[in-house]
């Protein structure tokens, strides 16, 4: 039996926040934190963006809290409203594909890879002297390396041919900064969309056509049903 779709408009978005619980959290904490930022004075938002960045001297001195509160910061408010709608379009559809849990195993292991990785990136240029001293305190917060993860992730949630335009597009989006004087970031971005699609074995139908397997209607937090 299908279950009885919500009757009106509000009842539909209740619906879809609740079937998505993860992302919408995470997209209120941003929310908050981009007021702060939107509303603190210029030395105080210097401060908060340089203390909860994922940098080498946050890393060095709070590791654990600079990896877990960088991806509650983005480091433009203005660009809140592009994050909500990438939010929808790439975390929600995840998250209800793959259950919470598995959606936030993830993009939070891509999320702490990814930094690492681009940190010791710089770290090397450093040392190497390709890169000023000063980089060791770089900004470096937002959720793009979660978002590169996800939208790898959904690769796999569509059906032959548009998952072959889709991948072909995102591999677009991230490898051409890549390979025309990539940043940190970028590599970051590569490092986390490259975890993304390996998290292939993850998908509900995984060693079939997963696209075809999944469950649309699949709780948060628990894998998809076999009907």
């Amino acid at each position: 039996m299908r279950p009885v779709l919500p009757s009106s408009p509000a009842d539909r978005v209740a619906a879809w926040v609740r079937s998505a619980p993860g992302t919408h959290i995470w997209l209120l904490i941003i929310g908050v934190t981009s007021l702060v930022i939107a509303g603190a004075s210029e030395g105080l938002e210097h401060f908060l963006l340089h203390r909860t960045s994922s940098n080498i001297h946050e890393l060095n001195r709070h590791p654990v809290s600079s990896l877990l509160i960088s991806g509650f910061w983005i480091e433009k408010p203005a660009s809140f409203l592009l994050y909500t709608v990438l939010f929808e379009l790439v975390h929600a559809n995840v998250e209800r594909w793959l259950g919470t849990w598995r959606w936030l195993l993830t993009v939070g292991v891509a999320h702490i890879v990814a930094t690492l990785l681009s940190q010791e990136l710089v770290l090397l240029a450093i040392e190497g002297h390709r890169l000023p001293r000063s980089m060791t305190h770089v900004v470096d917060i937002g959720v793009s390396y979660g978002l590169a993860a996800a939208a790898g992730l959904l690769t796999y949630r569509l059906p032959p041919p548009w998952r072959y335009l889709y991948l072909a597009a995102v591999l677009g989006f991230f490898g051409v900064p890549l390979l025309s004087g990539a940043t940190f970031t970028d590599f970051g971005h590569a490092v986390a969309l490259t975890l993304g699609l390996a998290a292939w074995p993850l998908t509900p139908g995984a060693g079939s056509d997963g696209a075809a397997d999944a469950d649309p209607h699949a709780t948060p937090g628990h894998p998809p049903t076999d009907r």
